[in-house]
């Protein structure tokens, strides 16, 4: 099957509609506050009730608690929750089967801290000091192919529309996730709408 796409970041509904259209399987709404890319409360309840049911709303957290999150989903309604910070597994087992952790990698043992993740789903981020994501960095294919035989994987970091299929071929993520590559240049919190039907094209060009 075609890999699924992620468009991470979205802040507004507009741009969440022209990612739908697209064909985009998920969207990631940012609750981080130090991120250029992080809503409201009130801007993720208009998107999530924007897209309904034709894609699955993705909150992006760092480091906070069950109880936090828990009130977000209440107030927000997302379908699932992507734990980008320093999280513990209990955590992430607390919130299955709605719940994934993003981790971080850049050698092996990063690679086998994803692999022990509870769930069947895992992202994996370029680990770059002092960010938590959208840092435009890959991850190198090799160091997490054998990953995306044992997991869901959806790989991160530094994919464009120009070089996401050749990701897919040397990965074969189940899915693909993207934020800097498809944004308006020099507005970060903005999709180029171009970018986002271009990228979701090449990426399910990869059979």
């Amino acid at each position: 099957m075609p890999v699924h796409v992620k468009i991470c970041g979205v802040t507004c509904v507009e741009d969440a509609l022209v990612a739908v259209e697209a064909g985009a399987s998920s969207l990631g709404l940012n609750f981080v506050p130090a991120s250029p890319r992080c809503v409201t409360s009130e801007v993720g309840r208009a998107i999530v009730e924007a897209v309904a049911d034709r894609a699955v709303v993705v909150a992006v957290v760092a480091d906070w608690t069950l109880e936090q999150i828990l009130a977000l989903r209440a107030e927000v309604g997302f379908g699932c929750v992507q734990l980008h910070g320093d999280e513990p597994a209990a955590l992430v087992e607390a919130l299955l089967p709605h719940a994934y952790k993003a981790v971080r990698v850049a050698d092996a043992r990063d690679v086998a801290v994803a692999a022990a993740m509870p769930g069947d789903y895992v992202l994996v981020d370029a680990k770059v000091d002092g960010v938590l994501g959208g840092s435009g960095v890959r991850v190198p294919p090799e160091l997490v192919a054998g990953l995306a035989k044992v997991k869901r994987l959806t790989l991160a970091g530094g994919l464009t529309p120009d070089n996401v299929a050749s990701a897919v071929l040397a990965v074969r993520p189940f899915a693909v996730d993207v934020a800097s590559g498809v944004e308006r240049e020099g507005v970060p919190r903005r999709k180029d709408h171009d970018r986002v039907v271009a990228f979701v094209t090449a990426a399910r060009s990869v059979l």
